[in-house]
C-alpha cells in the first residue's frame, strides 16, 4: 500500500481552470474548455486517457482514487487516468501525468480508443474519448497524496474476482475498459501479464 517514507509526494498538479481538448466523436478537435465546465452536468466531450501499468510479475497497477476528487473519489481505477491540456501532444501527456501523479516512468503503448459518457450525480459526469495504453514499469509507486488515497499491485485473475464481488468499488471507466483488455485485447493484455 501507500509509503509513508519520502517517496510520497504532495503537490497540486491538476487545476479546475486548465484547458481541456474538446473533441467530437472521430476525435477530432473542436476547441477547448476549462476542466470543471467539461466535468458539469452531463459532461462536455473532450480527449482524455487511461494508463494499465504492470509490474514484471505481471501485476496491474491500481490506484484509489484522492477523497478530495469531484467525481468518483476514493474509489479504486487504473493506474493512471487524466487528460491532455491545451496544445499538449498526447505522447507528452500520458508521460507527464504518470510522473505528477504516480511519480513512475514507464513505457507506454496505444491499443484503443472509445467514448463513454458515465453519470457521477445531477451536477456532474465524465464524458470522453478516451485513449487507452498498456505499459509497463518495475519502479514501486511515489504517489501524489492529492491525487491518490492508496495503491496496490493485483494479479488478472484477483481483480476479476473482486470485480465480480464488488464492482461498486470501482470508476464506470475501469470496468468498461477492463471487460474490453479481458475480451477483444486479451492476446495484447497477456504479453503484459504472463
Amino acid at each position: 500500500m501507500i509509503s509513508t517514507g519520502s517517496g510520497e509526494r504532495d503537490e497540486t498538479v491538476s487545476f479546475d481552470d486548465e484547458e481541456l481538448i474538446l473533441v467530437d466523436d472521430e476525435d477530432r478537435e473542436l476547441g477547448h474548455l476549462d476542466k470543471a465546465s467539461c466535468h458539469e452536468g452531463s459532461g462536455v466531450l473532450h480527449r482524455a486517457f487511461s494508463l494499465f501499468v504492470f509490474n514484471p510479475q505481471g501485476e496491474l497497477l491500481l490506484q484509489q482514487r484522492a477523497e478530495g476528487k469531484r467525481l468518483w473519489s476514493l474509489y479504486w481505477s487504473n493506474s493512471c487516468c487524466s487528460h491532455p491540456r491545451r496544445g499538449e501532444p498526447m505522447e507528452e501527456a500520458i508521460h507527464r501525468r504518470l510522473w505528477q501523479e504516480v511519480g513512475i516512468e514507464a513505457q507506454l503503448a496505444f491499443l484503443y480508443k472509445f467514448r463513454y459518457q458515465a453519470q457521477y450525480d445531477s451536477s456532474g459526469a465524465e464524458h470522453e474519448l478516451c485513449w487507452v495504453y498498456l505499459g509497463t514499469c518495475a519502479e514501486e509507486p511515489r504517489p501524489n497524496r492529492q491525487e491518490i488515497a492508496d495503491w496496490r499491485w493485483i494479479s488478472p485473475a484477483s481483480l476479476d474476482a473482486e470485480l465480480a464481488a464488488h464492482p461498486e468499488h470501482f470508476t464506470p471507466w475501469f470496468k468498461m475498459e477492463w471487460t474490453r483488455l479481458r475480451g477483444e485485447y486479451a492476446a495484447e493484455l497477456e504479453t503484459y501479464t504472463r
